[in-house]
């Protein structure tokens, strides 16, 4: 089973699948983990990085430009991953290709609850899915929380960490809000798989409650299909 964790910068997601991965393994269910972009394996995730930081020239401002670099990372694994899935584990995505159809979409200025049919969003599924064959998900995880909880979150990672100063996408408020709205239209429409929903922006131990409830119900009851809160919200 191949699970994508996605949602906006500072959403939380790395916190969320390290919680699932845990229950995972407390269970014995083998699990490969894989955090897209890969910024210290891809030349491509490299290439984006610099432009978000604008040592790119005009690259960040075009929208086909950059989902290029981004999809041409996951290509570079997209086997590894089928290989992964077919071996028996659960392969958990901290962003996947739902990312870049929401970013895209929002940078186009699509609105939320037409992402789903959009003419970018249907041009990065042929991209990554169809042209670059990255397997498509099983499930989807949108960890949905405000985006200025979200933004809180990147402001106070940057101040504690100079290695990670914001990019131009974390900084854009006004984009990150448009993202938010993109990932919950890609998911009322279960665009290309079931989407589930997290609320990941209160107690800590109600997270941990709701990856449990996710893989009773999700990894070992089969269910896959759900528009459901995982949390119960």
């Amino acid at each position: 089973m191949i699970i994508a964790f996605e949602g906006i910068d500072g959403a939380g997601k790395n916190t969320c699948v390290s919680a699932l991965e845990a229950e995972l393994l407390s269970r014995e269910i083998p699990v490969a983990r894989v955090a897209f972009p890969r910024y210290e394996q891809s030349v491509h995730a490299q290439l984006a990085a610099a432009a978000l930081h604008g040592e790119m020239g005009d690259l960040v401002d075009s929208v086909h430009g950059m989902a290029t670099l981004f999809a041409l990372d996951r290509a570079e694994v997209a086997a590894d991953l089928a290989d992964f899935d077919a071996d028996g584990y659960v392969v958990l995505l901290d962003r996947y290709v739902a990312s870049n159809a929401a970013y895209s979409a929002a940078r186009q200025g699509v609105d939320g609850s037409d992402a789903a049919a959009s003419e970018v969003v249907q041009w990065v599924d042929d991209l990554e899915f169809t042209d670059l064959g990255c397997p498509v998900p099983d499930v989807q995880v949108l960890v949905d929380v405000p985006d200025d909880v979200a933004s809180g979150r990147v402001s106070r990672r940057a101040e504690s960490d100079d290695t990670r100063a914001a990019d131009a996408y974390e900084r854009d408020g006004g984009l990150q809000a448009r993202t938010l709205e993109a990932y919950r239209g890609l998911a009322a429409a279960q665009w290309r798989s079931p989407w589930w929903t997290l609320d990941n922006s209160g107690d800590p131990a109600d997270l941990e409650d709701a990856v449990s409830t996710f893989v009773d119900t999700v990894v070992l009851g089969g269910d896959g299909a759900g528009d459901g809160a995982v949390d119960g919200a």
